[in-house]
């Protein structure tokens, strides 16, 4: 289980080891084209294959991309559905791909509702690339960091209903391991695309002392310079986790 930041210091470096990506300004590339948002959506692809290929060469050990969050429900009806069909073609026709360049993949979220078809993609490709270690690469999708919080003390209740009398042994050590995402550490680095500057539910557990990125660039066009300017800039800050400058620097200078 990774270690939790509020609990103990981990161990960083000049390249995250995890990086989380929420995809935005897809809609808005493509209105600035008067194109249709779907054919924004559609050119996204190729960017999350650029940003995959990038990180794994960079060292990047795991990275998380908000696919589809739990509200993205309230958008109209046929950019669901184009999305739902993205994400069919993407696991159709990039498994084979993820397999040649040693990533493992993981889907993350609430995925009994999506249809049957997509459900077993997904356990298809995770089921095929479960031995590959070169890179994690999870997508969030139906995700919610508040549901994951949820839906983690629902399972540790029903795995430890002695809690509910005795609270005062809850502590994050015992909820941890039924987050989502309780194999992977917790991200370095969190970039979100499209000149937004809020995290929306994403990863609010994991996200406590994670270095945050903003950047005007709609995600179509964010590529491998963009990203490697992000990891420039995290290169940058100075990770205390609590402590001061003073101690950070005897650290690193001992």
């Amino acid at each position: 289980m990774a270690i939790s930041s509020t609990r103990e210091v981990p161990v960083t470096g000049a390249i995250p080891t995890h990086v989380a990506i929420v995809m935005d300004g897809n809609g808005r590339w493509a209105h600035a084209r008067l194109l249709p948002r779907t054919a924004g959506h559609a050119k996204g692809v190729q960017s999350v294959r650029r940003a995959v290929e990038t990180c794994g060469a960079a060292g990047v050990k795991y990275l998380t991309l908000f696919a589809f969050s739990s509200e993205n429900w309230r958008r109209p009806a046929d950019e669901v559905s184009l999305l739902m069909r993205l994400f069919v073609q993407a696991l159709e026709r990039e498994v084979a791909r993820l397999q040649d360049q040693g990533v493992r993949l993981h889907v993350v979220g609430d995925l009994s509702a999506f249809e049957p078809k997509l459900q077993d993609l997904i356990a298809q490709a995770e089921q095929k690339t479960q031995h590959n270690d070169q890179l994690h690469l999870t997508i969030a999708a139906n995700y919610g960091g508040r549901w994951d919080i949820l839906q983690a003390t629902r399972a540790l209740l029903a795995a430890r209903p002695e809690l509910v009398t005795n609270p005062n042994e809850l502590d994050e050590t015992c909820l941890a391991p039924y987050l989502s995402m309780a194999w992977a550490p917790e991200p370095d680095l969190f970039i979100r695309t499209g000149g937004e500057q809020r995290m929306s539910n994403f990863l609010i557990w994991q996200m406590a002392y994670t270095e945050l990125y903003f950047t005007e660039c709609y995600w179509p066009d964010f590529g491998e310079t963009e990203l490697l300017e992000a990891f420039e800039w995290y290169r940058t800050r100075e990770r205390r986790f609590g402590r001061t400058s003073a101690q950070v620097h005897s650290l690193a200078t001992s």
